[in-house]
């Protein structure tokens, strides 16, 4: 108990409560990523170094359920997740184990787990769908029903004045055009529980008929992420057809809608990768590198992050496998990778729960002092005999810690430029400060100590130094945190700023290498 520690003890335990309590939410600030190149474009002697995550011990914590149960042959993480309060909401893909089912789309349902603390999850006994002669399960009421889903994407809309609209979903499901293709479905929701089509439609052995499509006729799967920027509403999925340019195989695309109910008929390309400029020709569409599924989105207000698939094709499915990479976005419809062909989350060896394959979820959450990064699994090699798969994986990092800034060492060797006196620097975009609002700074960084610390400075929008706030009056920086306050003249916040700044960060001191920065983050609440 408590009152049986030791006073240093019992300080220590107060200190980690309260940083992890103190913590403000990132994704209602401003944040720039030491990887983000747009919003930190300009730079000397710094380059980006990209964190892997570590897996976590429990995984999967979302696993299988029993024989008989709607999830008991898979459960397939093109998901979502989503806190609210004090609860984390996750939505899935349940794949039953009813073999006999003639009407495959049939065994694929839309299902629910929940947790206070984001690792350990429940399946709720919520009530609403029958299954097997009972409502005993954690299916979520969708209309139409019967209709099967292999993706779904969940987001919570607050700025629809309707509370019946108030969460919103995009799921892959099929239609019938001489064979089985894939198109998006739009879904709404009051509770994130009970859920209906955005329009109103009758199902065929649990598909869409063709005459009640959002999208154009063509295979399409969606949804990799589904998200919203700059009041659109937007679905990354995957597909090959109608480039504006030939490519190889899966590409990103996506799709957008201004109500969610009348989408676009035409569609971005999101991003596509270097070897998919290469054709290699009819037939071959399971070869070489390629996207895969679109990618999941975390929305961090003036810039999007995301995980999508590396296909690492072959000319028999016995050889194909898939990665995780990792994406940024700057405009909601073009997405780049901070480090070329880098690989994010690998997938398992076999003998793991997620070996062969890895597949991007919607699930994004920082967490006292580590973000979680959610994933699934699935084995492309063994998709024809159709053995039990997926899971709910987590990979960690230190809070929002996933690239840095650093001090370039390449190259300085001995008889190299070692004599050579070079500021490691950057000056970030120009940022628009709010009327009469008084803005806060922080920095995110560890490294940092006496003979390593961060010189910032506050610029204009033409880079002229704001007196107040440069030279004599700048704020040195040499405390490690993940939100560690930048005071100009002892004042976190800063008041009679121009319409733009721009910030200037040097580091210094003989350690400066040590130096790893994150992130900066701008609040204006």
């Amino acid at each position: 108990m408590i009152k049986h520690l030791t006073p240093l003890c019992a300080l220590l335990f107060a200190a980690t409560v309260g940083s992890a309590a103190d913590y403000f939410d990132e994704t209602k600030a401003t944040t720039l990523f030491g990887f983000d190149t747009v919003s930190i474009p300009h730079t000397q002697n710094l380059r980006i170094e990209m964190r892997q995550p570590k897996r976590h011990p429990a995984n999967p914590v979302v696993p299988r359920g029993a024989p008989g149960t709607p999830d008991a042959q898979g459960v397939q993480f093109y998901g979502s997740i989503i806190k609210e309060g004090g609860k984390y909401r996750l939505w899935y893909v349940a794949f039953d184990d009813d073999k006999e089912n003639p009407v495959a789309s049939d065994r694929w349902r839309a299902a629910y787990a929940e947790s206070t603390d984001g690792l350990k999850w429940t399946k709720p006994n919520l009530g609403l769908v029958e299954y097997k002669g009972n409502k005993n399960n954690n299916l979520i009421d969708v209309d139409p029903s019967p209709l099967g889903f292999v993706n779904l994407k969940v987001l919570r809309d607050d700025e629809d004045p309707d509370p019946q609209r108030r969460y919103k979903a995009t799921g892959h499901v099929y239609f019938r055009h001489n064979t089985r293709l894939g198109s998006l479905a739009a879904f709404t929701s009051a509770d994130g529980l009970r859920w209906k089509m955005v329009k109103d439609v009758r199902t065929k052995g649990a598909e869409l008929q063709e005459k009640d499509l959002l999208l154009p006729a063509v295979h399409f799967e969606p949804s990799g992420g589904l998200y919203k920027w700059d009041g659109m509403f937007y679905a990354s999925g995957q597909n090959s057809m109608n480039s504006t340019r030939p490519y190889h195989g899966r590409v990103t695309r996506m799709y957008r809608s201004a109500d969610f109910v009348n989408w676009s008929q035409t569609s971005t390309l999101g991003f596509v990768r270097d070897a998919q400029h290469t054709l290699l020709g009819a037939g071959r569409s399971r070869e070489g590198e390629q996207t895969h599924e679109g990618i999941s989105v975390w929305n961090r207000g003036n810039v999007l992050l995301g995980v999508s698939g590396l296909w690492h094709g072959a000319k028999e499915w016995k050889d194909v496998t898939i990665d995780l990479g990792f994406m940024i976005s700057n405009d909601g419809n073009q997405f780049r990778e901070p480090a070329h062909e880098w690989t994010f989350i690998h997938r398992g060896e076999d003998g793991q729960w997620d070996q062969g394959g890895v597949i991007q979820g919607q699930g994004f959450e920082n967490i006292g002092e580590e973000t979680f990064i959610y994933y699934g699994a699935w084995d492309p090699r063994h998709w024809q005999d159709a053995p039990p798969r997926g899971g709910v994986g987590i990979v960690v990092v230190p809070r929002d810690r996933l690239g840095d800034l650093v001090v370039e060492t390449v190259g300085k060797g001995p008889g190299d430029y070692q004599n050579l006196e070079i500021t490691s620097e950057f000056i970030t975009t120009s940022l628009p400060v709010k009327k009469a609002a008084a803005p806060q700074f922080y920095v995110n960084a560890e490294g940092l100590g006496k003979e390593a610390t961060l010189r910032i400075e506050l610029l204009d929008h033409l880079e002229r130094p704001i007196p107040e706030f440069s030279g004599k009056n700048a704020a040195i920086i040499s405390q490690n945190g993940f939100q560690t306050p930048i005071p100009w003249n002892g004042k976190n916040k800063i008041s009679g700023l121009p319409d733009r700044v721009r910030l200037h960060v040097v580091f210094e001191g003989k350690k400066n290498t040590d130096i790893r920065l994150s992130a900066l983050y701008i609040r204006e609440e």
